[in-house]
């Protein structure tokens, strides 16, 4: 049996789940509203306010869909009630970030700026705590899995590099450093 897949869902007071044709799954909240189509084999049932997630057959189709459907369902009831954040840290001289709406400008030291358009689901905030401080960008959304793409999109622009460091990283995050030419010298 799979331990993710087996365990209950709790729901939140704020929380429906209402199970439509097709077996889709649709979840709402006072953050938003989500929608995950489930494969037809695996069932889903809401008893109150616990939904449990089963699979009719031991075998490893079922197995791997059982516990994948369950984490996206509990991912989706923690979106619309509590959401989901992630921080992004611009390190490098002369890198920022200004959020104008839902458009993203850039400056990560080409020679040009770059636009980027977030999807109206993610909400952004840009920081800058004191003076000398790497500016940070704050994304905010309901959807775990859109929230995690648009972070990767931004992170794409410019990776952390290993020598000094700079590019965009998520905060908290420990890039591998790398000695430099002197380091083989010896």
């Amino acid at each position: 049996m799979s331990r993710i897949g087996k365990l209950p869902v709790d729901l939140p007071s704020a929380v429906t789940i209402k199970v439509e044709n097709g077996n889709v799954v649709v979840v709402k909240g006072p953050l938003g509203e989500l929608r995950q189509k489930v494969d037809a084999d695996i069932k889903v049932s809401v008893e109150g306010s616990v939904l449990t997630v089963s699979r009719p057959t031991d075998q490893p189709r079922h197995r791997s869909m059982h516990g994948l459907y369950r984490a996206l369902i509990a991912n989706m009831v923690k979106g619309v009630s509590d959401g989901f954040t992630i921080k992004q840290e611009l390190v490098g001289v002369g890198y920022r970030v200004e959020v104008n709406g839902q458009i993203l400008q850039f400056s990560l030291g080409y020679s040009h700026d770059i636009h980027f358009e977030i999807p109206k689901e993610v909400k952004a905030v840009a920081e800058t705590v004191r003076k000398g401080a790497n500016p940070v960008l704050t994304l905010t959304s309901h959807d775990k899995q859109l929230i995690g793409q648009v972070a990767a999109k931004i992170r794409s622009f410019r990776k952390p590099e290993p020598y000094k460091g700079k590019g965009i990283k998520f905060v908290g995050e420990q890039i591998r450093r790398k000695a430099g030419k002197s380091a083989s010298a010896k």
